[in-house]
């Protein structure tokens, strides 16, 4: 059974529009008000970390055959179907986000606190992504790493950076091509709740996520 869940939060700079997501009940360890906020971010619709043009080429350099521009949205609609199917019931949002997908994972599934090493326990999911990720290779992957507001803004930024590299560096290992991979670190500075002042809150804020934007070449 799925169930429908809308919210809406706020960021710094601007508000973020709620959207409507299904999923069905997450495990224990999800934040009870974790859901998918945020989609209007900035950074979630600006071009892909390094530019398309620099990471378009290193994708040429591997032999990446870039997709038909009119069969797009119907390569990135199948994707999203496959991710649905696959992360269904493990607390995990799959959302369209202009003509990409992003992946959004809570930091409490992959990473303990203060911690930059992946949970041995969430390997399988990982791994699951990172297949399909693999076989739908026409789309480069941006890794982005989020943090709440407990600590210096430096040392968040310095965790988030890490945690970024670390599942970047799975993908990698588990068959992406590295050219299609980047990460970076945002800290506190694009949280899903302002002021994040619970603990549910908190854990809303550190989050995970893989974008999925088409490479047109």
């Amino acid at each position: 059974m799925h169930l429908s869940r809308r919210f809406a939060a706020a960021l710094v700079g601007g508000s973020f529009l709620a959207v409507a997501s299904c999923q069905t009940a997450p495990p224990p360890v999800i934040p009870a008000a974790f859901t998918p906020l945020g989609v209007s971010a900035p950074y979630l619709s600006a071009d892909v970390i390094g530019g398309s043009r620099t990471r378009a080429t290193k994708m040429r350099a591997a032999k990446i055959r870039p997709l038909n521009p009119a069969l797009a949205p119907s390569y990135m609609a199948e994707l999203d179907s496959e991710l649905r199917r696959q992360t269904a019931g493990i607390g995990l949002d799959i959302l369209q986000v202009g003509n990409g997908i992003v992946i959004r994972i809570p930091a409490a599934l992959t990473f303990d606190a203060g911690s930059a090493s992946v949970k041995p326990q969430f390997d399988a999911t990982l791994l699951e992504i990172a297949r399909t990720v693999k076989t739908r290779n026409q789309t480069y992957v941006d890794v982005l790493a989020h943090t709440d507001t407990t600590g210096t803004p430096q040392v968040n930024e310095a965790l988030s950076q890490k945690r970024a590299a670390a599942v970047a560096t799975y993908l990698a290992g588990h068959g992406v091509s590295k050219a299609r991979i980047a990460s970076r670190g945002y800290g506190e500075s694009a949280p899903l709740y302002v002021p994040d002042d619970t603990e549910t809150e908190k854990a809303g804020n550190r989050r995970v996520e893989i974008r999925l934007v088409p490479y047109r070449g």
